[in-house]
């Protein structure tokens, strides 16, 4: 009988969870369907097509059906639009040359990673500045900068680093915590440090030039990169993490020869973009060329056998991305349609909200969103209702997009769908609660540059101004 009340002693905290859990979601359902009946009777496509979405999100439906059936049910009910129409409307939407860079820097960060890039960065990085305190967290901050600026990819940076840096802190003394949040946070980088993603997708949404949002992406990489590597230090410093050996003049040579087509390869994407030899588009097939042939034939890492795992990789990634981009830019169209941006806006100039607490209320906004939402379906489904008001204040479209941006940094690094998160708790087998615990110094260093950069437009503007003026 005391075994039996020990027993219901330790579940039940877990039941309350589970039991308040199910409470919130059903409350969360009901209030969605109360929208949905409120907006029927007031006649609103609006406030149906938003209680809709919503509704299908906390039933548990993927974000993309989610997107997609508010849409159809809204327009079926609140428009007299041909169905068929619709098609053409989602076809319209993807037909961006732009978005064909998405498949192709998807395919070059898969090429690159099984190529050997991941792990030639690291012995660089390692060889330079892993001897100071904090130094192989330093190295993997480092390593993420470097490989962001092949990938794009947020995940894909933490899996291709973290995969090999978080065994070689712990084995050389870091806690398992500082190394799987130093990693888990810097891998965020993949978003914001060109070539990026979630760029390419708002310079199509808002109809913006790709090539200059990458260039505002470097100063503002650079700096968080720096913040990052300042709170390994202190943090190594404050802990007395054993340090590691310094490496030789002579092998760093090495480590630098050997890694030179990896930091070339960068150079060759990104420069290409800025000299105006290839749009970003190009520069994506041809980093897939160049991937191909140093995994191939110079590193020799990359076997002839792993394409077709490449090549599948990339195309489940590719055809959940674009789901999204469609179904989000069916909901944007009802959006449109509905004036939703005008009336925001107007509502703003009414309450005279000056730039300064726009942007606050936009980073509050783009926070919330980021706890429940992939950082391109909060782009697609955002930008087209900020981006107007954000003109209208006078803010820079293309520091607008950085501030997007980093604020989906912050999203893949908070729960409950920080995708960094999930993909360390994977690799690393702790908990989901830890992951997040751990990343949390890393964290507010993010968020202070996320302050500088709202706040401090020169940070995203020095460079694509300075480099279009030479044009």
């Amino acid at each position: 009988m005391t075994n039996i009340n020990r027993e219901q002693k330790m579940i039940s905290p877990n039941h309350k969870k589970t039991l308040q859990k199910k409470i919130l979601s059903y409350l969360l359902i009901f209030i969605s369907i109360f929208g949905v009946i409120y907006a029927i009777q007031v006649n609103s496509m609006g406030i149906a097509l938003f209680s809709l979405l919503f509704l299908f999100l906390f039933m548990g439906l993927p974000i993309a059906v989610s997107l997609g059936l508010s849409s159809l049910a809204s327009i079926y009910y609140f428009t007299t639009d041909p169905m068929p129409d619709l098609a053409g409307k989602i076809f319209s939407g993807l037909s961006h040359f732009t978005l064909m860079a998405i498949p192709l820097f998807i395919l070059a960060g898969n090429i690159f990673t099984a190529g050997g890039v991941a792990k030639r960065i690291i012995n660089l990085t390692n060889a330079w500045v892993g001897h100071i305190p904090g130094g192989l967290s330093i190295a993997s901050v480092a390593a993420c900068a470097l490989f962001a600026a092949i990938s794009g990819s947020s995940p894909a940076t933490v899996v291709a680093i973290g995969g090999i840096m978080i065994p070689a802190m712990v084995k050389h003394g870091y806690s398992k915590s500082y190394a799987v949040g130093s990693i888990s946070t810097a891998g965020s980088l993949g978003i914001l440090i060109p070539p990026s993603i979630p760029m390419i997708v708002y310079a199509v949404t808002v109809d913006q030039s790709a090539g200059k949002l990458f260039l505002a992406g470097i100063i503002p990489g650079i700096m968080l990169a720096f913040l990052l590597s300042l709170v390994s230090f202190i943090i190594a410093k404050k802990n007395h993490f054993s340090l590691a050996q310094k490496a030789s003049f002579k092998e760093r040579f090495i480590a630098l020869k050997d890694g030179f087509w990896s930091l070339l390869l960068p150079i060759v994407v990104i420069g290409g973009i800025y000299t105006g030899y290839f749009t970003p588009t190009e520069s994506a097939a041809v980093a897939v060329f160049i991937g191909l042939v140093v995994g191939l034939f110079i590193h020799r890492d990359l076997k002839i056998k792993d394409i077709p795992k490449i090549l599948i990789d990339s195309s489940k990634t590719t055809a959940m991305l674009f789901f999204i981009i469609a179904m989000a830019m069916l909901f944007a169209h009802i959006v449109t349609l509905e004036r939703i941006p005008h009336n925001i806006a107007e509502w703003i100039t009414a309450w005279n909200v000056g730039p300064i607490i726009f942007l606050l209320i936009v980073n509050l906004l783009l926070f919330i969103a980021g706890q429940f939402m992939e950082p391109t379906a909060i782009i697609t489904i955002l930008a087209p209702i900020l981006f107007p008001v954000a003109l209208t204040m006078g803010i820079d479209p293309i520091h607008f997009g950085i501030i997007m941006v980093v604020n989906m940094e912050v999203g893949m690094i908070t729960p409950p769908v920080g995708l960094n998160l999930y993909v360390a708790s994977g690799m690393t087998k702790m908990a989901l609660l830890d992951v997040t615990k751990s990343a949390f110094p890393w964290l507010i260093a993010v968020i202070i540059g996320l302050i500088l950069i709202t706040y401090i437009p020169a940070i995203s503007l020095w460079l694509p101004d300075l480099i279009y003026s030479l044009r």
